[in-house]
């Protein structure tokens, strides 16, 4: 990090831990570039920073404060009691039901697994089709099968070394989406019947691919804050034959948790201990509200064990369906998988990818993605506190654009769901987040929708519902 970045990351965690508190003054910029030894602008580049992202602001000529805004004052839900037991998985026919909705476009999408696609430079993206087509040498058409355009393969292999994690080229295949490469990842690691580990709640999807290869899932709790808990997990591992575990250690859908860079450490040399493979799914990894990406899990893999999957969808491009896969040691095992089922990835899609990640626009717009998805979660956290029956509890993700709602104990998420459906209304009751539903009063928020003057009605009147059960 830059020096600012530094500065500004340090007066960050001092609010977060309530040692600076809402109203107190920040050192004055003299004060802090006599104490830091840093330069006026150095201080002046953090305090701007600090105040982009909300968390303090100034005062003609009295100085910078800690923002005193009120905060949505909700607790946060706890980790849920797991049985231990492995589960057939049937949950697609309800997932099916849940989200037929989402599709419609005159329906509030507060259950979408999407944000806006307003949100995008879909305009570049297009700009960026037609000259990196022309440019396409003809060979490369086949070279390019099965592990992608190797200049787009470069370049997130560079997005990884900026994050200080180490991949080899070889082992990046481009996939039809996150979707696939989780996908395939799954189907080289499992057979029908193996037991493959998940967190608690998990991503639908990731049981409707356990259900569609008839395998067997077993829950591990997870904190709403931290991620896995891995004494759960060390149980887990004891009792039963894991093949593969599937978790998302950053910004985790549903929860929106975050697992500490020394858990995910952690976790690393935990299951590699027991021989178990990961399938990380990081598809939220960009959207951070820090300073700086969290490093992935497999930025601490030493032996090959942990297969890296994400794609441009949450952060970039949506509907160009481009992903990959660092697979470590089950690369080729990854790349004969991707030959023998689907072949290739759309070549359009990577080149335009490829040409817009080039021209160096990236960065920028991931910034203004960042502070706005920010903005949204600070509005969203206030319409629920001011909405929402006493006893809800809310998360306070670090990034992503999910919110995960624990409602109280005798409110049916379901029930709310067909309720806010007779309204145009979606959302994604809990009961999908688990094999077993047991997240009965629990849904899933989507606030990635900045601009659609619906959302705040449609939100209004969820809590207004959810108080009437």
């Amino acid at each position: 990090m830059k020096r600012y970045e530094t500065y500004a990351q340090e007066i960050a965690d001092l609010i977060k831990t309530k040692a600076l508190r809402p109203g107190e003054r920040l050192p004055s910029v003299r004060q802090a570039s006599k104490s830091r030894k840093i330069s006026p602008a150095t201080v002046f580049a953090a305090y701007y920073l600090l105040e982009a992202r909300g968390l303090v602001q100034t005062r003609a000529r009295s100085g910078y404060y800690v923002n005193a805004t009120r905060q949505p004052m909700q607790a946060e839900p706890g980790t849920a009691v797991i049985s231990a037991q492995s589960t057939e998985v049937a949950i697609s026919e309800l997932v099916f039901e849940v989200l037929e909705s989402t599709r419609q476009g005159d329906v509030v999408p507060l259950g979408s697994a999407f944000p806006s696609p307003a949100l995008f430079p879909l305009d570049k993206l297009a700009r960026s089709l037609t000259p990196a087509m022309r440019q396409l040498a003809p060979q490369r058409m086949v070279e390019d099968l099965t592990l992608g355009n190797e200049r787009l393969r470069r370049q997130i292999n560079l997005r990884y070394a900026m994050n200080s994690t180490a991949v080899e080229l070889d082992e990046i295949v481009i996939t039809h989406g996150a979707m696939e490469a989780l996908n395939l990842c799954l189907q080289v690691l499992t057979r029908p019947g193996d037991v493959v580990a998940v967190e608690s709640p998990t991503f639908y999807s990731a049981l409707q691919a356990l259900e569609r290869l008839n395998l067997r899932a077993v829950e591990v709790a997870t904190h709403p804050r931290e991620g896995v808990d891995l004494d759960s997990l060390a149980q887990v591992l004891v009792q039963h034959p894991v093949k593969a575990c599937w978790f998302m250690t950053s910004f985790q859908n549903p929860l929106g948790s975050l697992m500490p860079e020394h858990r995910k450490q952690a976790l690393v040399e935990l299951l590699a201990s027991h021989k178990v493979p990961l399938i990380e799914d990081d598809v939220y990894g960009e959207l951070y509200f820090g300073l700086r990406r969290p490093l992935p899990a497999k930025a601490f893999d030493r032996q090959g064990l942990v297969l890296h999957c994400s794609s441009f969808s949450k952060c970039l491009a949506p509907g160009y369906r481009v992903g990959w896969v660092a697979a470590g040691r089950y690369a080729q095992q990854v790349q004969r998988l991707k030959l023998m089922t689907t072949l290739s990835t759309a070549i359009p899609s990577q080149l335009a990818i490829s040409d817009y990640l080039q021209g160096g626009h990236f960065e920028r717009h991931l910034r203004q993605l960042r502070q706005t998805l920010e903005a949204q979660q600070a509005w969203a956290l206030n319409v629920i506190e001011a909405n929402f029956p006493p006893g809800t509890r809310v998360t306070r993700p670090e990034g992503g654009y999910f919110l995960w709602l624990e409602l109280p104990a005798h409110v049916d998420a379901l029930q709310l769901h067909r309720l806010a459906a007779a309204q145009n209304i979606s959302i994604a009751p809990g009961h999908l987040f688990s094999a077993d539903r047991r997240f009965g009063n629990c849904l899933r928020i989507n606030y990635g929708y900045p601009g659609d003057a619906r959302m705040e009605k449609a939100l209004a009147t969820l809590g207004q519902l959810a108080s009437r059960l």
